[in-house]
């Protein structure tokens, strides 16, 4: 006779909430959610669901950690960074180490209008950890025309928002901020901060909105923009809900897809707050470290795991990944580093 302990018992004080049950419980185990960018409202998110039991979790980030990471960026130790790891690939290792039942997959690539749908797809929910608001519109143009859910979050310093976008039902992003804001006209977390338990406030608003969908209390979701202030503890909610319709929005009213086909965006940009640029050249075959190595020995000091390949070369620190895309620190413009990637890594 068998002894097997039925999978949901590991969610019982979960189970037990009555907005939720058993039945909310099972919708989330067989759930694919998809999470864009694995930084500090990413691995809070990401630790949330999986701690919950939704089924199936893509974590998707172009990024590697760095020690200024770890006052926020919760999956993430000093041996990561040790280790040369990027954070979806340090993060999906905990994760598994926390709820084995979960199905985790690691995705080391910068989201771009090339690969997005390919990237949310099969997801019943797209979740927003990013920290830019290209990246912001080119989910929500993939999830328009998908016609799937997602949640949006950002913070900067103590202060932070969210709102949750049904395509159709809700306001899309583009209705409420239809044009992305001019360089230096934002704060960044390089000049304002950010605080820790800002971002696990906001993520945490995310987390639970999520649990909503994929267990299908769609009456119970947020339908307003909520701007919190953990410093101030100020809290507002601005009704945008009637917005749908009466906005001539290019995404969700006039089906144009800006952003999903390339015509908005760069493909090159400076990183928020690392003094680095992003060179987004994508290749058809993967780098071959090991001869890079070889290549660049002469010139520096290069170490290289199965995930990136780190030199420091004229002042500058390079970490190249497979896929041929390159972070480039030590300048913010974008041409410099365009000649920088020429030189060492190559056209």
């Amino acid at each position: 006779m068998s002894t097997a302990v039925d999978p949901i018992e590991r969610y019982s004080r979960q189970v037990r909430f009555p907005m939720l049950g058993e039945a909310g419980q099972r919708k989330l185990m067989a759930s694919r959610v998809t999470i864009c960018g694995c930084g500090a409202l990413g691995t809070v998110l990401a630790n949330h669901l999986v701690r919950a039991g939704v089924g199936n979790i893509r974590i998707v980030d172009r990024d590697f950690i760095e020690t200024h990471n770890l006052q926020r960026q919760i999956l993430f130790d000093e041996q990561d960074v040790a280790d040369n790891l990027p954070k979806a690939e340090a993060a999906a290792r905990k994760l598994r180490l926390i709820n084995s039942q979960v199905n985790i997959e690691a995705v080391v690539t910068d989201i771009d209008h090339t690969n997005i749908l390919d990237l949310v797809a099969d997801a019943d929910l797209i979740l927003d950890g990013t920290d830019n608001f290209e990246t912001r519109y080119l989910i929500n143009d993939a999830a328009v025309k998908l016609n799937k859910p997602w949640v949006f979050g950002g913070v900067i310093g103590s202060e932070g928002q969210s709102m949750t976008i049904r395509p159709g039902i809700t306001p899309c992003i583009r209705c409420v901020v239809q044009d992305n804001p001019p360089p230096g006209m934002t704060p960044t977390c390089e000049t304002a901060g950010v605080l820790g338990p800002a971002v696990s406030v906001v993520a945490s608003f995310e987390a639970v909105e999520a649990i909503k969908i994929l267990s299908g209390a769609y009456d119970a979701l947020n339908t307003e923009l909520f701007v919190i202030d953990i410093w101030d503890w100020t809290f507002r909610r601005l009704k945008i809900k009637n917005l749908l319709g009466k906005v001539d929005c290019p995404c969700c009213q006039q089906k144009k897809f800006e952003w999903l086909e390339g015509d908005l965006g760069s493909h090159t940009t400076t990183l928020c707050g690392r003094n680095a640029v992003q060179i987004a050249t994508r290749r058809s075959e993967k780098l071959n470290f090991a001869e890079m190595a070889t290549r660049l020995n002469s010139l520096a000091d290069v170490r290289h795991n199965a995930f990136m390949l780190r030199f420091a070369a004229e002042g500058h620190e390079f970490t190249v990944f497979p896929d041929g895309r390159a972070i480039i620190k030590g300048t913010n413009d974008i041409s410099k580093a365009r000649t920088l990637y020429a030189q060492f890594v190559g056209n």
